[in-house]
This record gives C-alpha cells, structure tokens and sequence, in this order.
C-alpha cells in the first residue's frame, strides 16, 4: 500500500469560508507555512489548470535543511480540482537537485459540513521519500491550525 499521509481539524467556519481561504492567495500566505517558516506567493492563477508557486523560508534553518536552499522550500503547486465549499486538489512539485524530493505530491484537501464549523480533512499522496511521514504530518496539522486562527473569530 503506498503512503498517504493526513490531517485533520474542525474550523468553526461555514465550508465556503474555508474553501475561499484555499484559493485567495493572501489567505494562503498568511495561513499556509507551517511552524517555523513563512511563506510568499511569487505566481498566481487561481483556476483548475492554474496554481501558484511559493516560497518557504525557514525562520531558523539551523538543522532544517530546505529542499531548494538551505533555508527555502520552492514548491510549484497546480489546482487540479476545485469544488467550491468541498474539495481543493493540489499538485505539488518541489524545486530541488535532491532526487529523493522528485515527484508530484497530490494534496487533497476536503471540506465537511460539522454542525457550525467545517470538518476539514488534508490527504497527502504521492510524497516524496526524502519528506519524513512524521514530520509532514505535523507540518500539516500547524498548517490546520493556522487556518483555524486565520478564521475563527479572535483567531
């Protein structure tokens, strides 16, 4: 069985909500970098065929060397599907000469109605074997809760 790595958290935000944070690129650069980086939207086209290219930098690259640089990931993600209020599938390519972060990793992200939130599920396939399991999916659960914060209400 091949890897699929996860996350998952309820936002006490309606599905559009959240579906509109996905595909707004100040949303994506405000919420999306994980614990310890920050990202920057350097090309924007937000339609299925579209996509972005971001660049992640390690606020401390000390012991976390990047794929791209020491300190930077570059990663060219395509939208593959978008389904307003549902689902948002991403392609991910990281810029890196390392053979073991080659590939296109799929994101699917899916959105579930949870009484007065959003159930919002993150499916990672297709990952690169040099991206520890373990790691990405802490990645990806920073990456819910700044989500979380960027739209729940004080967040």
């Amino acid at each position: 069985m091949s890897r699929v790595d996860r996350g998952s958290r309820t936002i006490a935000a309606a599905p559009a909500a959240v579906y509109d944070a996905l595909v707004h690129r100040a949303a994506l650069e405000a919420w999306l970098p994980p614990d310890g980086m920050r990202g920057r939207i350097e090309r924007w086209d937000p339609r299925p065929g579209g996509g972005f290219r971001m660049v992640l930098t390690y606020l401390d690259a000390t012991g976390n060397p990047g794929k791209t640089s020491d300190a930077t990931d570059v990663v060219d993600v395509g939208f593959a599907e978008l389904v307003p209020a549902h689902r948002v599938v991403q392609t991910a390519v990281f810029q890196a000469d390392d053979p073991a972060y080659a590939g296109t990793m799929t994101m699917t992200w899916r959105l579930a109605a949870a009484g007065d939130g959003t159930e919002v599920t993150v499916t990672a396939t297709g990952v690169p074997p040099g991206i520890d399991q373990a790691v990405h999916e802490e990645g990806i659960a920073s990456s819910l809760a700044h989500l979380a914060a960027y739209l729940e209400p004080g967040g």
